[in-house]
């Protein structure tokens, strides 16, 4: 492409689908979301090549302008894409553009939303940790007048809390950006979505202690029935901070 005539996305789309190389394309992003596609969107593609191949493609590695950003990658790179990784959430929620794998590319895709079960289960007494510790600071801190840091506590709280939740759910947690789009369309089991997100908003704006502490009676139930209790219980007589007074 010239100066002139600068890629787009359909053209790449036009190009990969001519080569033997390519044996995938997946649009992720906001394109990939139904309703969040706004002006400045771009079309965010991963190129996938079969492994060990040439190809007149990768001279467009790196490419990025306001339409278009790939990434080309073998496909063995491509399995490992977000494994872990800030990518796996992107991927989970990507839409196949083509898939020369007889659905090879879309049990790839499968295998990036769905967290297995140790890996989940390991995931889960981590960020459990992280929102105890976080909320205790929060809670400890309002306790002795610093405003400001229980605040901040707080909004870490939440970040924890959300990590854990999705991993009790076997699934990567969305950026937040698309949080409302995923539970609107994919609910946490056991979480009425509305009561969730107006704690989320509530807490993380005001650090309210008490409504830090119901919340917190509620992750508690949920942590101990997913076989949590012993990360919970290692807090010893500190949970009595966190628990509504």
């Amino acid at each position: 492409m010239t100066a002139e005539q600068p890629l787009t996305y359909d053209a790449l789309v036009e190009l990969a689908t001519a080569d033997p190389a390519v044996v995938g394309l997946v649009l992720k992003g906001s394109r990939a979301h139904d309703g969040m596609i706004t002006r400045h969107s771009d079309h965010d593609l991963y190129v996938v090549l079969a492994d060990d191949v040439t190809t007149d493609l990768t001279r467009f590695a790196g490419h990025r302008t306001a339409d278009l950003d790939l990434v080309i990658v073998s496909l063995t790179e491509f399995r490992a894409a977000g494994m872990p990784g800030f990518e796996r959430y992107a991927l989970a929620r990507a839409q196949i553009v083509l898939d020369r794998l007889d659905g090879g590319i879309a049990r790839i895709l499968a295998d990036k939303a769905r967290l297995d079960a140790d890996e989940a289960f390991q995931s889960a007494r981590g960020w459990l940790d992280a929102y105890a510790n976080s909320l205790y600071r929060s809670v400890k801190n309002h306790r002795d007048g610093q405003a400001l840091a229980a605040r901040l506590d707080a909004a870490d709280s939440i970040r924890f809390l959300l990590e854990l939740l999705f991993a009790l759910d076997r699934r990567p947690r969305p950026y937040n950006k698309y949080l409302e789009w995923e539970l609107d369309r994919h609910p946490l089991p056991g979480w009425h979505t509305d009561v969730l997100f107006r704690a989320v908003d509530h807490i993380s704006a005001t650090g309210d202690v008490s409504r830090q502490r119901h919340l917190f009676t509620l992750v508690e139930a949920v942590a101990r029935e997913a076989g949590l209790g012993e990360v919970l219980d290692a807090w010893g007589e500190d949970l009595d901070l966190m628990r509504p007074q």
